[in-house]
């Protein structure tokens, strides 16, 4: 399972950067929701994967008597989402707004435009 997940991290960065270096500012945010996703599923990776109880100690005990899955890097990808949504949200309107008053998405065509004012 995590020769799998590698693979589909190296997918996701690969693509993610593909569409990045590409000229059009839609493909520039689809690729920054790649990277982002492919860094998700990294920080989940690289937390292992445990197929365990959650981290609740019984009252009984004092310590834990079996496998766990360590709740940290869970919270950090949930908080991650919810950034890179905030994010995305953001660029998606930039990109919207800056096709209204340019009339394109292309980037060289932006920046000859920006040259000519």
């Amino acid at each position: 399972m995590e020769i799998l997940l590698a693979i589909i991290i190296g997918v996701l960065y690969a693509a993610g950067i593909y569409m990045i270096l590409r000229r059009s500012l839609v493909k520039l945010i689809i690729g920054i929701i790649l990277l982002g996703n492919g860094a998700n599923l990294l920080i989940f990776l690289l937390g292992r994967i445990t197929e365990g109880a959650p981290p609740i100690i019984p009252e009984d005990s004092k310590v834990f008597l079996e496998a766990y899955a360590d709740p940290v890097p869970q919270a950090l990808i949930l908080t991650a989402i919810v950034i890179s949504f905030g994010l995305q949200s953001f660029a998606i309107i930039l990109v919207k707004r800056a096709h209204k008053v340019v009339k394109t998405d292309d980037l060289d065509e932006m920046n000859a435009t920006d040259e000519d004012s």
